[in-house]
């Protein structure tokens, strides 16, 4: 049976009782975990703690339905461990270590992990949503690495288990997300823009700052993967941002924000590579009325109330959170 590769009118979410997230204690998997839990939705999110502390959950903790397992889903027989029933997966592909100090680990959780996640989806007739990254088609250059290639794989076992097992199973290629709970290992420059503005400066540009990245709030990154998990769709989605403001004009609108007077700092002439392509969010608009709302100067309103609260707390510098990561936030 061929699969139906997208539904043309997406249906209201459906009544889900209990999601699995994996990776739920990273920076999207967080949000997502409380998106869930906000709509009524038990969690157990799953987590390896060797790729990072799971502060980014402890808000969570006590709330009614929310459960951190910490498992390595890669490990075999971890599907047995998850009781369930679910009728939600979302599976975030794998860590955003680093895949130069970490390769096989990476890989492992894009393969067997992607795998047993999978299965867990299978067992229970759930709906199964893949997050995978805008990294996979961003590299100009054409250069692979073992994240690269443990994405095409996840991207290809998901498509395959619709194909062989007509799961219901589909795909959402996460670009550049930011906001509260972003810290300096969760990637890109925001973090460490609003760190540095809030602890004097002086603010680090890269390059000559010309660069445009493609931004987009965790609110709407997280609306917008769950639009797609509650429709039929099969093929990739892409959400994210539009290309916006320079890296330079968002530094400025950091430190006036923060009432900074710190300088600016750049690091050298632009890169030669290309900008990353931004998102071809058309069939998210068309199909799904989705469209970021949240605008840059209110998002970066968000996240540097939550860096100051952090700081005022004794929580560590601004923006020092670690965690797991996710390759694809600014």
């Amino acid at each position: 049976m061929t699969p139906t590769m997208f539904s043309m009118t997406p249906q209201p979410p459906p009544p889900w009782q209990k999601a699995m997230v994996t990776a739920g204690a990273g920076f999207l998997g967080s949000h997502l975990c409380e998106h869930l839990l906000d709509a009524g939705v038990a969690v157990d999110c799953v987590d390896d703690p060797s790729t990072g502390p799971a502060h980014h959950v402890g808000h969570l903790a006590g709330r009614p339905g929310f459960r951190l397992l910490e498992l390595d889903l890669a490990r075999p027989g971890c599907p047995d461990t998850l009781a369930g029933p679910y009728d939600l997966v979302v599976h975030f592909a794998c860590p955003a270590v680093e895949t130069v100090a970490r390769p096989l680990e990476t890989l492992d959780a894009a393969s067997l992990g992607t795998r047993n996640a999978l299965a867990v989806a299978e067992r229970d007739d759930a709906r199964f949503l893949l997050a995978s990254t805008c990294l996979l088609h961003a590299d100009p250059a054409g250069a692979h690495t073992a994240y690269d290639e443990s994405q095409r794989f996840a991207e290809a076992l998901t498509t395959a288990y619709v194909g062989a097992k007509e799961a219901d199973a589909g795909i959402v290629r996460v670009f550049p997300a930011y906001g509260p709970r972003m810290g300096s290992g969760d990637g890109g420059v925001i973090p460490g823009l609003i760190r540095q503005a809030l602890t004097g400066g002086p603010v680090t540009v890269p390059g000559d700052g010309s660069g445009t990245p493609s931004l987009c709030y965790v609110d709407d990154t997280v609306e917008g993967m769950l639009l797609v998990a509650a429709s039929r769709s099969v093929r990739p989605v892409d959400i994210g941002g539009d290309h916006g403001p320079t890296v330079r004009e968002i530094a400025g609108r950091v430190l006036d924000l923060t009432g900074s007077d710190a300088r600016l700092e750049f690091t050298g002439a632009p890169a030669e590579a290309p900008e990353p392509p931004a998102p071809a969010t058309g069939f998210a608009h068309e199909l799904f009325g989705w469209t970021p709302k949240v605008l840059l100067d209110d998002g970066l309103k968000r996240t540097i109330a939550h860096f100051t609260e952090r700081a005022a707390a004794g929580s560590g510098p601004p923006g020092a959170e670690g965690g797991v990561r996710h390759a694809c936030s600014w």
